[in-house]
């Protein structure tokens, strides 16, 4: 076991300060083998503190290299193997994770690749790790019943009731909006078409939800982001289409409406009562 050593004969304030910055100093240190080893660690038997160290945070850093690897296996394929690998490390190095839950880990990862130089010749490789991460968080998001074809339909046979409508969306759903087709090149990877046949240039906007227990995408038309993201604020639905409509102005709100019914996209309608 390693320790950073205890500092003595200082008030509680001062002590606890200087806990704190060795922490924080070891934290820097261990995901980062360019630092130098903090000078202050000792270990229970007397070894060497330095070797003990490098063991320690080559095991920290192989580990949260192998959970990016996990979580970004299509981003890992386009790249190989060792290119990824690199590139993984150069994150943990900056990176060090916010949470103790490693499905969380690498919320900005896709960032770091659009300005990660040695990727730029894949630049779509950016908004593919940003729809598969969206893909994970779908996956482990809260569970919450949602609202069927048959409830939908009871709410059409109310048509002067519709503008009005809010939706509770389901905690599943993400918009990831893309500046290349990073959905279709996902999907092609898993075996829904032919990667020499994508126009990865185009601009894609992705659904990610949770309709039967895994994490599904689908590309939204033009308009279907913005309809979806403005429904996510809880606007009403009448708002929610002329948001979309002035952005696309061919957006078809049936459409819309049919992705809502068949995504297993809410949870939750909220009518707004009228008085008279």
């Amino acid at each position: 076991m390693l320790r950073p050593r205890k500092a003595g004969g200082m008030n509680p304030g001062t002590r606890q300060a200087e806990c704190h910055d060795a922490l924080a100093g070891f934290a820097v240190a261990l995901l980062d083998a360019a630092r130098p080893v903090p000078h202050d660690l000792r270990t229970w038997n007397g070894s060497d503190a330095r070797q003990r160290f490098a063991v320690y945070r080559n095991n920290v850093v192989v580990s949260l290299v192998d959970a990016l690897d996990a979580a970004f296996p299509v981003t890992a394929q386009l790249v190989g193997e060792e290119f990824f690998r690199a590139m993984a490390r150069e994150f943990v190095a900056g990176h060090p994770p916010a949470s103790p839950m490693l499905f969380e880990y690498g919320a900005d990862f896709a960032d770091f690749i659009e300005g990660f130089a040695p990727a730029a010749a894949v630049p779509y490789l950016g908004d593919v790790a940003r729809v598969e991460y969206a893909l994970t968080q779908s996956t482990h998001a809260a569970d919450a019943p949602v609202i069927d074809p048959a409830g939908f339909r009871a709410l059409l046979a109310e048509p002067e009731r519709l503008a009005s409508l809010r939706f509770r969306l389901h905690p599943a759903l993400g918009v990831v909006r893309c500046r290349y087709a990073a959905a279709s090149i996902w999907a092609a990877h898993h075996g829904a078409g032919h990667l020499e046949a994508i126009d990865w240039t185009a601009a894609e906007d992705v659904l990610v939800t949770r309709p039967h227990m895994e994490a599904a995408l689908r590309i939204l038309p033009p308009g279907g982001a913005e309809f979806m993201l403005a429904l996510g604020r809880r606007l009403p639905l009448a708002e929610a289409l002329d948001i979309a409509l002035s952005n696309a102005p061919g957006f078809d709100p049936q459409s819309g409406f049919g992705v809502l019914v068949n995504a297993g996209a809410v949870t939750e309608v909220i009518v707004e009562e009228t008085t008279a």
